[in-house]
């Protein structure tokens, strides 16, 4: 029976490093000792800080995919569906996964290029939202919001407590269900 992968412990290990450390500690060593392996073991699943880096940044965009595309087939309504989706697992990102999101900044600090993927996944987020069956404007405003809590929380800017943040949540959640908003023509 073959051993389970290192690369989630390693993934982990190294989001978990930048952010209690910063982007500027993001270093080979420093991951594979929070991870508890060897250089040379953290190596051979990641030959270098730019391959950990997109590897992280490769691992949030398939959860993010992963997890929206739950949310969308869970969903009873058509109507607004895919917003729903992008806003229920932004704000479970904006906790639950906060510290893999570091991938992203360490991205941004190492090699912005590396950031490609999510930029894509992000350009087709917006397409399917704004086709979403909700008037395009609101359903942008949604998108932006649910984006702006999640950098409010990631970077610690005034971060919303949790009853602020599961109304903030319902409200935006019960507006894509309004039947008050205009259908994209």
């Amino acid at each position: 029976m073959p051993k389970p992968s290192k690369k989630p412990v390693i993934l982990r290990a190294a989001a978990q490093v930048v952010q209690e450390r910063g982007v500027l500690h993001l270093t080979l060593e420093a991951v594979a000792e929070k991870a508890g392996i060897s250089k040379g073991g953290l190596l051979y699943h990641f030959p270098s800080k730019e391959a950990l880096v997109e590897g992280m940044v490769h691992h949030i965009s398939e959860t993010y995919q992963t997890e929206t595309a739950k949310y969308v087939s869970e969903d009873e309504h058509e109507q607004g569906k895919w917003t729903r989706a992008y806003i229920s697992e932004t704000f479970r990102q904006s906790t639950e996964e906060k510290d893999m999101n570091a991938g992203m900044l360490a991205a941004v600090g190492i090699n912005p290029e590396l950031m490609a993927p999510i930029q894509e996944a992000y350009q087709k987020w917006r397409e399917r939202i704004e086709t979403d069956g909700l008037n395009k404007t609101d359903a942008t405003i949604a998108l932006l919001a649910a984006d702006g809590l999640w950098l409010s929380q990631l970077f610690g800017l005034a971060p919303l407590d949790e009853d602020e943040r599961e109304e903030v949540f319902r409200r935006l959640m019960e507006q894509t269900l309004s039947s008050e908003h205009e259908k994209t023509e």
